[in-house]
């Protein structure tokens, strides 16, 4: 029998807060130690396993109520949120730690925040320190620092997470374990006749249309957010698969049917400080362009000021823009050269007038090609 899995050697894994707590019953713990025994033996076959989990929430709420601090019922304040991930932070790390001790394993906490994956240097200092805990055959453990988060806690973001973790460490296979086994072309919970789509080789209109919305309060992502990682892994050179966590010991499973939704990845590398722009998870700002400068991107030239039609956002110098095209679908993104006042100031021109407008010194353009990538 064909094994779906075994030709990815360094794989994240990501399980959902849905898959992992009961918001009745607590930690679905046989199913969670069946997980980690399926890591285990990946691990002992020479695989390279890294797991990305939501779930602190979700349990600490119910760690919570359980003494007498009724949680499980609505959606909670930041503050709320914080605090219930911070108990259940520790109580997942415990079970983490033991279960995989249980297989001669070390487990290794990796707690991540926006800011870790979208600066630079905390970006590359994040990225070492995954690469050194792999490298003395650790599992790291990682999820968002919820307990600290100063934006609002999505819980879906996890996803999108996963994917920026895969593409940090160059994985060759994230695997997304949801409730349901891949995407489907139209809602399989109200459409008898929906069909899973098995294989997704480009990410296009047609395939985000049928991304739905989120499902329930504990877990929000819903298929959305799943489509997002897998532009964010696909594009850096890493595979993906949506498939179902319900079974007990899911890799398992997924090796053996290979039943899910699979991704390819694009096959033109990128470097790695391409992949941190393609990957980024905060938007400030978009650029239009028209269909010339469309083509230029296309050929591996950079945005000029004569090609852009429209700025929008409030973004500064080094923050990340998406660069829409003409109908208004993005098309890349990139790193700005300028803050959006001094860019609204040059749309439209050529360069030669950019430096009577802004000085001697301005840049020619708005987003240079080394700092920019075509989307898909």
């Amino acid at each position: 029998m064909k094994d779906h899995v075994s030709k990815f050697q360094r794989i994240v894994i990501k399980i959902g807060s849905s898959l992992l707590v009961d918001p009745e019953n607590g930690l679905r713990r046989a199913w969670l130690d069946s997980l980690l025994a399926d890591v285990a033996n990946l691990a002992k076959g020479g695989k390279e396993v890294l797991i990305v989990s939501s779930g602190a929430i979700a349990l600490g709420r119910r760690e919570l109520s359980e003494k007498g601090i009724d949680l499980r019922d609505g959606f909670l304040k930041l503050e709320e949120s914080q605090a219930a991930a911070a108990v259940g932070q520790i109580a997942l790390s415990e079970i983490f730690s033991e279960t995989l001790k249980g297989h001669s394993l070390v487990a290794a906490q990796i707690l991540l925040t926006i800011g870790d994956t979208e600066q630079r240097r905390r970006y590359l200092n994040a990225r070492n320190t995954i690469a050194t805990a792999i490298s003395w055959k650790a599992i790291p453990i990682i999820n968002e620092n919820d307990s600290v988060a100063t934006s609002e806690i999505r819980y879906g973001d996890n996803d999108r997470l996963a994917a920026r973790v895969a593409t940090m460490c160059s994985a060759d296979l994230l695997i997304l374990f949801s409730d349901i086994d891949g995407l489907y072309d139209a809602p399989p919970a109200t459409n008898p006749d929906a069909k899973l789509i098995s294989k997704v080789t480009s990410i296009d209109s047609a395939i985000e249309a049928m991304a739905g919305e989120a499902a329930s309060i504990h877990s929000r992502g819903g298929m959305k957010t799943k489509i997002d990682a897998a532009k964010i892994a696909t594009s850096s050179g890493t595979a993906m698969v949506i498939a179902s966590g319900q079974h007990q010991h899911p890799i398992t499973q997924l090796a053996k049917t290979g039943v899910g939704t699979w991704f390819d990845p694009n096959p033109n590398s990128i470097s790695d400080r391409k992949k941190w722009i393609a990957g980024g998870l905060e938007i400030n700002g978009q650029i239009t362009i028209d269909a010339g400068a469309l083509i230029a991107l296309e050929g591996g030239k950079s945005l000029l000021p004569a090609g852009v039609t429209k700025i929008e956002g409030e973004f500064q110098r080094g923050d990340t823009v998406e660069i829409l095209g003409p109908n208004g679908h993005a098309v890349a993104r990139g790193l700005a050269e300028y803050d959006a006042k001094d860019a609204l100031a040059i749309v439209g021109m050529k360069s030669s007038q950019i430096s009577e407008q802004l000085g001697p010194s301005a840049r020619s353009s708005l987003v240079h090609r080394d700092n920019l990538v075509l989307d898909g």
